[in-house]
């Protein structure tokens, strides 16, 4: 009854999630700033580290990753 994947999916979609709402509560604060407001460093140097949907992505696809790893593995 219980699939090898369902408590792996679930921690994966809290991770998820979580990323999610950070990635809003920032955006929240975003709009709020006014064209005086300067870009933080970080933003300016790297703006893809602070996408919250790269972030998702990642995790999602080395999930992936070790699904296709794990039923690949137990082929041989």
């Amino acid at each position: 009854m219980w699939d090898i994947w369902l408590w792996p999916m679930v921690f994966v979609t809290v991770i998820m999630l979580g990323i999610g709402i950070a990635g809003v509560g920032k955006m929240s604060r975003a709009f709020q700033l006014n064209e005086k407001d300067r870009i933080p460093n970080v933003v300016a140097k790297h703006p893809f580290t602070m996408n919250p949907l790269l972030w998702i992505i990642i995790v999602a696809s080395v999930f992936i990753f070790i699904i296709i790893f794990y039923y690949w593995a137990s082929f041989y």
